[in-house]
């Protein structure tokens, strides 16, 4: 399996072996903390690196690693690397590339923790950080400077699901030889692969779609096979943010249904969009489809989330939230479930009211993640609940 292969294909066997363990068509789950050496030799060997073979599930596990083999696959990349959560797999990658007083360079709207990890960052590191739109190269180089550690950006942008062109980003990148970081978590390998785009990193809270039944944390990254060995090697191994290998059987057991899921989850969004345009209490609808030429970008699809601000004020959006039934007020997305939240006072409520509004994230802006139920029971549970405001 691999490279010659379809993306549904390797969404179901990647490169997995069975004849490697007993025939056992799924990929068995290595539940076991550490793994004995034959001699003492054999042990040193492997601790020293002159030996390959399994240690400690710490450093590494077989049921993980086939996780990051078919992530790694997936994405078009040499390597990746599993941790036990999506920010985990953020601030890993972050701290190997900054040091105290680095900058770092960021979409306008990121994801509430990877702000707090940013302020936290600031405030204990000095490491400082722009907030920036990213429309054009210029407006990117103009806040490259010698301090700048690395480029974090995620398309579609959480909430608001804005949009950011990779090779606009890339090509200010490369002028200056710094790396570009992608949070591919809305999307999924299955629409979008930022490599192809000349990204370096890739990183996906997996607890999101690469799951997808709302049973699991995790975190993958992936990217060149150097860089992942030296964020496996110095931040991973010793500050321990590890991935369970049975919540890498259950990534695994997740991804072989991606590629259907992901269809089932833009075919169910578009069509909510559409009844959404018409309603008289939506103020404004925020979903790539709507902005973005889809057919010549960097998205094969434009997702199963959407976005749109309500007329009114918190409360009435509360309120929407809470005459709901089918419809499961949750944070996280990609789940079976159709997912509704309110970011200001949920996902981003960390974020200062001034930045928030930066952001574009209002008292007034809701976030649907799109399940897989049939598109009028969710249309009629949202529909009803629109109409009581």
């Amino acid at each position: 399996m691999g490279k010659n292969h379809k993306f549904e294909t390797n969404a179901v066997h990647g490169n997995y072996q069975s004849k490697q363990f007993l025939g056992s068509l799924t990929p068995p789950l290595f539940q076991t903390s550490t793994f004995t050496f034959n001699t003492a030799e054999q042990g040193e060997g492997r601790f020293s690196g002159n030996e390959e073979g399994m240690i400690y599930s710490r450093l590494g596990n077989p049921t993980v690693q086939l996780l990051e083999d078919k992530m790694a696959i997936l994405e078009g990349a040499e390597k990746g690397l599993a941790f036990g959560s999506g920010m985990a797999a953020v601030s890993s990658v972050l701290l190997h590339y900054v040091e105290q007083g680095s900058h770092v360079l960021c979409s306008k709207g990121i994801y509430g923790c990877t702000f707090g990890l940013l302020k936290w960052l600031e405030e204990k590191l000095q490491i400082t950080f722009d907030l920036l739109d990213m429309n054009t190269i210029e407006e990117i180089e103009e806040k490259i400077s010698d301090k700048t550690a690395c480029i974090f950006l995620e398309t579609p942008i959480n909430p608001t699901m804005e949009v950011i062109d990779l090779s606009k980003v890339v090509s200010a990148a490369k002028k200056h030889n710094i790396p570009v970081i992608v949070d591919n978590t809305f999307l999924s390998p299955y629409l979008q692969r930022p490599l192809e785009w000349g990204c370096d990193l890739v990183v996906h809270s997996a607890t999101k779609y690469i799951g997808g039944h709302g049973d699991v944390v995790g975190g993958i990254v992936v990217g060149k096979a150097e860089v992942i060995n030296e964020i496996a090697m110095h931040v991973r191994k010793d500050i321990g943010g590890i991935m369970s290998p049975f919540d890498a059987w259950l990534l695994l057991r997740g991804l072989k249904t991606l590629p259907v899921r992901m269809e089932r989850h833009c075919d169910n969004a578009e069509k909510i969009v559409e009844k959404l345009k018409l309603h008289k209490k939506v103020d404004k609808l925020i979903y790539p489809l709507l902005t973005t030429n889809i057919s010549e970008g960097q998205m094969s699809r434009a997702g199963g989330v959407i976005s749109f601000t309500i007329h009114g004020e918190k409360e009435d959006a509360q309120k929407l939230l809470n005459n709901l039934h089918l419809i499961k007020v949750a944070v996280s997305l990609g789940d079976t479930e159709t997912l509704i939240q309110h970011p200001a006072t949920m996902t981003h409520a960390i974020v200062p009211e001034e930045q928030r509004l930066m952001m574009g994230i209002t008292n007034q802006l809701v976030r649907l993640s799109v399940g897989l139920e049939a598109w009028e029971d969710i249309w009629e549970d949202l529909n009803q609940a629109l109409n009581k405001l």
